[in-house]
């Protein structure tokens, strides 16, 4: 459990720089330039989610489990999953009405994958895991908004500061990529639920 928790303290923690340190991002950006932060953020970032890959591995060969989830909890973790499938996908369609309406579709993604599994998964490591990413999401989905509350970037606490600014009229939308957008979301998702799921993680959501 011990390496569950160090990733979800690396990985998180160096997402959550812009939300309770970005004057000294700033400051440090400027210091040893953005090409170094980036390398380092990238590398703390991956060896934060190899630690959970491996430490959430290691915590379901022995679970403690804490509650057990009724049938519903997990059709209606299915249903929430939907969703985040196609709030990810509205992140990077350019002009779908979606991203433009929340501002943040993938944090807002982020959320409802945590709360969804956190609904059908009732062991100590799945409340660390999921747990940890929903209270992440939260909190970075507020900063994102201070930051940009018009909308115009997906606030996912990365260092690409390209959408931070961005125009109304390079926010313009259109049916045709919004309809994309939520078609892409379920085929995604359909492909996730009933193959990709079962195949990284042993565990088919539909038997």
């Amino acid at each position: 459990m011990q390496w569950l928790v160090l990733g979800l303290i690396l990985f998180l923690g160096v997402h959550s720089v812009r939300i309770v340190a970005d004057d000294w991002r700033n400051q440090t950006i400027d210091r040893v330039g953005l090409s170094a932060w980036k390398a380092i953020y990238s590398l703390v970032s991956a060896i934060g989610l190899g630690l959970i890959v491996w430490g959430y591995g290691l915590a379901r060969q022995s679970p403690d489990v804490l509650w057990t989830a009724p049938m519903g909890m997990r059709h209606a973790a299915s249903l929430l999953t939907l969703l985040a499938f196609v709030l990810l996908v509205a992140a990077y369609v350019p002009g779908n009405a979606i991203k433009a309406k929340l501002g943040h579709p993938m944090v807002l993604s982020v959320k409802l994958w945590a709360f969804a599994h956190l609904l059908a998964n009732g062991t100590l490591a799945d409340v660390l895991l999921f747990g940890g990413f929903l209270v992440w999401a939260v909190f970075n989905y507020r900063a994102a908004r201070r930051r940009s509350p018009t909308g115009g970037r997906d606030g996912d606490g990365d260092d690409d500061d390209s959408e931070d600014a961005v125009p109304p009229a390079a926010r313009d939308t259109s049916l045709a990529a919004t309809v994309a957008t939520v078609v892409a979301g379920l085929g995604a998702w359909a492909v996730f639920a009933f193959w990709a799921h079962g195949v990284l993680f042993g565990v088919r959501p539909f038997g």
